[in-house]
């Protein structure tokens, strides 16, 4: 038993985390972290990502990177995802997964049926920049760019 003094009236209850609908959202890395693999012979990158606008702000999505892996094919496919976040953050050279905490970029979900359950579930499938910030000069966003 365990003493609780804990009063549900004064907290709003979860809902149930239906998956969000397949499509573009911006979103931010907020969390990465190396985990060994189940099979114990190598390592993944899980990256969490939040999205950050509309009406699905504060969702998390989760990736995992297979890096250090036995599988050659896992390690080249983790690579060269890693590389299409490293060119939607606008990081080309990164040491550290922290680099990419906090940067804006586009995610493409889509919806994917689990194996397991067969209950559907999110899968982040593409990514790229989030578009440009308008010029500050009203004046200068007008003007085309070869006439500047």
């Amino acid at each position: 038993m365990a003493t609780l003094n804990f009063d549900a009236n004064q907290v709003e209850p979860t809902n149930s985390l239906e998956p969000i609908p397949a499509g573009k959202y911006v979103a931010v890395i907020t969390d990465s972290e190396m985990k060994p693999t189940k099979a114990g012979t190598g390592q993944y990158l899980q990256l969490t990502f939040e999205i950050i606008e509309g009406e699905f702000k504060g969702r998390l999505l989760w990736v995992r990177l297979n890096l250090d892996n036995p599988n050659e094919t896992a390690v080249q496919i983790a690579q060269a995802e890693l590389s299409a976040i490293c060119r939607a953050a606008g990081v080309m050279i990164a040491k550290d997964s922290q680099e990419l905490h906090s940067l804006p970029m586009m995610i493409n979900v889509r919806l994917k049926r689990r194996i397991d359950t067969g209950e559907m579930h999110n899968e982040i499938r593409g990514y790229s920049a989030t578009a440009p910030a308008p010029a500050s000069n009203p004046a200068q966003a007008s003007t085309a760019p070869w006439k500047r």
